[in-house]
């Protein structure tokens, strides 16, 4: 049934999916405790730096060893800032790129799900389209079966075990249609030869032959 091969293949794609999924999930989590740190990081020296600016700013520092030291580490703190600015921003766009993985994944997952969904239904729609098939298969099997001679019907019976469920072959085209094999001649015209009514077994595979007007015999 195709249903059934499709449905497993998207289950297989719906499980990598998850499993994706969860990585990406795992990658956004690190990535936003990553930006949590970045920040910190710079508004722990924007804060440092804007002390030692409002200290130089109302001429709290006297001292000129002191005053250098102090422009010196304003300046410090602007270059730190600088480079920690630049590794928040490329955190920040490694964290919006990860967050639209996620999300694709997420919604290619739902998809699928979705899809399976279908095909499920269609499966189990052609599962019950069977069993009714089967069910009246069975009916009909049992009405002809009903009007055959106990002594055929337990032949038939006899050979189906034997012969992978099959006790009877149409004979088309001189060919058995159980064992795909081709009548010789000999046999031919020995069936040719009997009544309609005679019950014919094919010497190779033993199985009924049931005669039809293209049997060519």
């Amino acid at each position: 049934m195709p249903e059934a091969a499709e449905l497993e293949s998207l289950a297989a794609e719906h499980a990598r999916l998850r499993d994706a999924e969860v990585v990406a999930s795992t990658t956004v989590s690190d990535l936003e405790r990553e930006q949590k740190r970045a920040d910190t990081d710079v508004e722990q020296v924007r804060t440092r730096k804007a002390r030692d600016q409002k200290r130089l700013d109302d001429g709290q520092v006297a001292s000129p060893k002191e005053l250098e030291n102090l422009q010196s580490e304003i300046a410090s703190l602007e270059r730190r800032q600088s480079v920690l600015e630049d590794t928040e921003l490329e955190v920040m766009e490694r964290l919006e790129q990860a967050q639209r993985e996620a999300e694709s994944t997420a919604s290619e997952r739902e998809s699928v799900g979705r899809k399976a969904q279908e095909v499920q239904a269609a499966r189990d729609a052609a599962w019950a389209e069977i069993d009714q098939e089967a069910a009246s298969v069975r009916d009909e099997r049992a009405a002809i079966a009903a009007e055959m001679p106990d002594e055929l019907l337990s032949l038939y019976e006899k050979i189906r075990s034997e012969r992978d469920g099959v006790g009877a072959a149409a004979l088309h085209q001189k060919r058995c249609e159980g064992c795909r094999l081709q009548l010789d001649a000999a046999e031919l015209n020995h069936i040719r030869g009997l009544a309609p009514e005679v019950v014919v077994r094919h010497e190779e595979c033993r199985r009924i032959l049931v005669r039809t007007a293209e049997s060519g015999v």
